[in-house]
């Protein structure tokens, strides 16, 4: 078994453990021990957002990203320390940012509920509050989870990339026991924020050995990019929004991919296959079929769990 192959195949044993022996998540768990605690999270994100419009989008990003490496187990806040280098230190979570609204909200739950309330349980609450804020649906967060006390840049190659055909996708998603409406529903978050042109520039310049720009992407859309994102990009932070209504939850990224005007090549994907056409075709013309989709798939993406304790400092394991 190659070194890579070796790699991937303990990782996927670290999941298939993980997702199978998940703690049992409550609507409840607070209800004695900490029960204003969703209220005090809500309160930090709708401040912070009103500071900063990224705000939401950022940390609906970030518990995606905590989910799919080891579970929703905040293993992502992790700081990297010594020699280990942390999940927010691997190449496609350098880009995160916000870690200091999660601070906040844990610093005013602590005041009030002092050892009680997990970072993981906070990062799931503000994802939820990041959608509402932004004008999308609310649900009820399943809640009990512990934080991991594991956090390694290395697993971060196992996050579904922008550049993911279906079938990848598809594999990505099931093994995190998710099925192909929640990976359609869930690709929603693109409504909201910003990509880097590191994450479409395969489909804008060398696409492959007969096209150098991907003949799906619309021409109109392709030569704004190529505008945005020349070939010896020299810009850090060129990029674009991900839809035309960034900071609005809604579904105008699924009209996009049906006009063939989505960023990603793995936004693109959804159209390769019957199955998840049809869905975009259903969330692209029912904003409310999207909501209660979107809904129903983050209760069961954000219920995937294996963690240990209730950190002190989410940055750092007790």
């Amino acid at each position: 078994m190659s070194p890579s192959s070796a790699f991937l195949f303990s990782s996927l044993l670290v999941l298939s453990l993980i997702y199978s022996h998940g703690n049992a998540l409550s609507s409840n768990y607070y209800e004695n021990s900490c029960p204003q605690v969703e209220d005090i999270v809500t309160q930090v994100i709708t401040e912070a957002t009103k500071k900063d419009k990224t705000v939401p989008a950022a940390l609906l990003r970030m518990h995606f990203h905590d989910c799919f490496i080891r579970g929703c187990d905040a293993s992502v806040l992790l700081n990297s320390k010594g020699k280990n280098i942390a999940e927010k230190d691997g190449p496609p979570n350098v880009s995160l940012h916000a870690f200091y609204v999660i601070d906040n909200a844990k610093k005013a739950v602590e005041a009030v509920c002092p050892g009680i309330v997990s970072c993981a349980d906070i990062l799931a609450f503000a994802a939820r509050d990041a959608v509402v804020v932004s004008g999308g649906p609310s649900w009820d967060v399943p809640k009990g989870r512990k934080d991991g006390r594991t956090s390694k840049a290395s697993e971060t190659r196992l996050l579904p990339a922008p550049t993911f055909n279906i079938s990848q996708l598809q594999q990505s998603f099931s093994q995190r026991g998710l099925s192909l409406e929640d990976l359609v529903a869930l690709s929603g978050g693109h409504t909201l924020g910003f990509s880097h042109c590191s994450s479409f520039s395969n489909r804008i310049h060398n696409f492959d050995a007969t096209n150098d720009v991907d003949p799906t992407l619309h021409p109109s859309l392709a030569s704004t990019l190529k505008g945005i994102c020349p070939l010896k990009n020299r810009a850090k932070n060129a990029g674009t929004a991900m839809d035309t209504s960034s900071t609005t939850f809604d579904n105008s990224y699924y009209k996009l991919i049906l006009q063939n005007k989505s960023l990603f090549s793995s936004d693109q994907a959804l159209l390769s296959i019957p199955k998840t056409k049809t869905l975009v075709s259903d969330f692209a013309s029912s904003k409310e079929t999207f909501f209660k989709a979107f809904a129903k798939s983050m209760i069961k993406m954000s219920s995937i769990n294996g963690g240990q304790e209730v950190r002190k400092d989410c940055r750092v394991v007790n």
